[in-house]
């Protein structure tokens, strides 16, 4: 019974292709008859796939380069910006204090700021939340203005012009964020067709 059961239980073979080709030679010879029975290939389309791909490769190159100027842009403001609000904190500190130190005393402000910048990139590189890293450039960045528009005449274009330089180094700063996250887009789950 076991070995009715194991024969029954075989797939069985087909019979060969005997009567529809005579089989002369070997097996490659089988073989090129049957191919040369199938229909000829089609050659591929150059479909709008390639197009669409050489497209997205210029966004993408383009995109790369205007991040590169924002960069460039925003780097620039930022050190004149720091340069400009040195000398309104260089003269707060040489009025407090009469030591050779004071000259150093603006990297107190712009120290801290530099800092949390650089964590608010790394983490946007990441695409993480900096929410403590941006509180402490928002901080330091008040204090600044706050100090520098202290130190400007009572003119209402005075205190603004003393303001505008933390204001546009944090403007530029939070513009270069923008673009570091728009490089690097949160991966999104794969779409999946329905079959």
């Amino acid at each position: 019974m076991l070995r009715d059961a194991v024969e029954a239980e075989q797939p069985r073979i087909p019979a060969a292709r005997s009567a529809e080709a005579p089989v002369s030679g070997s097996h490659r010879e089988t073989l090129v008859q049957i191919t040369a029975e199938l229909p000829p290939v089609k050659a591929a389309s150059r479909g709008h796939r390639k197009t669409r791909e050489r497209r997205r490769d210029k966004l993408l190159t383009l995109s790369y380069s205007i991040a590169a100027v924002v960069t460039v842009i925003a780097s620039t403001v930022s050190v004149f910006g720091g340069l400009i609000a040195y000398d309104p904190l260089l003269f707060i500190a040489a009025s407090g204090t009469h030591s050779s130190v004071a000259s150093w005393w603006p990297l107190l402000i712009f120290g801290p700021w530099l800092v949390a910048s650089l964590s608010v990139l790394r983490h946007a590189l990441h695409q993480r939340r900096s929410f403590h890293s941006w509180c402490v450039v928002l901080v330091f960045s008040a204090i600044a203005m706050a100090l520098c528009v202290a130190q400007a005449p009572n003119s209402l274009m005075d205190k603004a012009a003393a303001a505008l330089p933390s204001f546009a180094s944090l403007a530029c700063f939070q513009q270069l964020v923008r673009q570091v996250t728009l490089t690097r887009p949160p991966r999104s789950p794969l779409r999946r067709h329905r079959s």
